[in-house]
């Protein structure tokens, strides 16, 4: 049974050892989840975990059994890490149910979604570029670009994620059982809203899929965003839905790109014990609060699940609530499954001084832009 405990400098040494780098990797897929048939990892009880203080090596079988070698064998590798994130942080993403019809009425794109004789209507106000197109089409968490300047997205189709549509966020944590997300999955009431959230994501994606004529939208370039809370929302949707080509992932803070390990070892500071358990399972905090070394997997591998697909990640280190050194330490764990499969390229990250939380340093214009394009 793993785990593979690493510091970062050893990691920094044997991300590029031991791995059969390829060129052409693909930069996006046409598919939600390209691990689906692989066999499912081992998923001990909280009790027979070992502490691992360290960062758990992201290439290690979750059986013990060595590591990955070839690109190949990536699908299986990120579905194991998938399948541990659901199981112990936010609880199982259902998959595409049957019954969901999408329309595009002018600028309204409504997709409604069957399940257990429930219905769930998403709606979006959507817009699309002046000509022929076909076009590049960005998400935005409850806006159309997140919070990014809109003039970084010029020709490219905006079509916000209502979040709301699914479950309603709440800072103070209080859940509502009664959302619509959980009457369709009424067995899931215990799951966290990132779960949640990542499922309506997929399924407006669904929704752009059916109508991508009309929309005159090229699916092969579909980006999401946002910041906070939203910046987390973001990066789940990008990690659990493998036909998002680029995720940005803006101050996500605590429970978003940073490390909980390291999170537990800086002050005040968003960490596993203290975040919003409306958007996690409480099962985390009952089981890992005070054992953060015993998870089997750490945030850069949720990260890395994105991999060979772009990655942007956007901090603001005088925001110490955010955590940044955590979010920095996980950055530089993920820079190395990007360079072992030579696509170091499609990985970036900033944390740079911005004049206020979820606003855009003006130096930081040029790295977004260069993403995006």
């Amino acid at each position: 049974m793993r785990k593979i405990c690493i510091s970062l400098l050893t990691l920094l040494f044997i991300g590029c050892l031991g791995v059969q780098a390829q060129s052409g990797l693909p930069l996006v897929y046409e598919v939600e989840n390209t691990g689906v048939g692989c066999e499912a990892p081992p998923l001990p009880s909280p009790a027979q975990l070992i502490n691992c203080p360290l960062l758990p090596d992201p290439f290690a079988w979750s059986d013990g059994s060595g590591r990955v070698e070839t690109f190949d064998q990536w699908a299986c590798r990120r579905n194991e890490i998938k399948a541990e994130i659901e199981h112990y942080e936010i609880g199982l993403k259902p998959g595409r149910p049957e019954l969901i019809t999408a329309t595009l009425n002018g600028t309204t794109l409504t997709v409604e979604i069957t399940e257990n004789g429930e219905t769930l209507v998403l709606t979006s106000t959507v817009v699309i570029p002046a000509g022929d197109g076909p076009f590049p089409v960005v998400s935005g968490m409850n806006s159309g670009v997140g919070s990014l300047p809109a003039e970084l997205f010029v020709g490219v189709i905006q079509i916000p994620f209502m979040h709301n549509q699914v479950v309603t966020s709440s800072h103070q944590g209080v859940r509502d059982d009664n959302a619509p997300y959980f009457r369709l999955y009424p067995n899931l009431r215990h799951v966290g809203y990132y779960s949640a959230w990542s499922w309506g994501i997929s399924r407006l994606i669904d929704g752009i899929e059916m109508v991508q004529s009309q929309l005159k939208a090229d699916t092969k370039r579909i980006a999401v965003s946002g910041c906070s809370y939203a910046g987390k929302m973001a990066l789940f949707a990008g990690a659990f839905d493998e036909r998002i080509a680029l995720t940005i992932a803006h101050e996500s803070g605590g429970g978003g790109v940073n490390s909980w390990r390291v999170a537990e070892t800086i002050g005040n500071v968003e960490k596993l014990g203290n975040t919003n358990y409306s958007w996690f399972m409480q099962s985390l905090k009952t089981n890992f609060d005070g054992r953060v070394g015993t998870l089997p997997y750490d945030h850069h591998e949720l990260m890395a699940m994105i991999v060979p697909r772009a990655l942007l990640v956007l901090g603001n280190p005088p925001w110490t609530w955010l955590g940044d050194e955590a979010g920095y330490v996980a950055s530089r764990a993920v820079e190395q499954v990007y360079k072992a499969f030579d696509i170091a390229d499609r990985f970036g990250f900033v944390f740079k001084h911005a004049p206020n939380h979820c606003v855009l340093s003006q130096t930081s214009y040029p790295i977004v832009q260069a993403f995006i394009n």
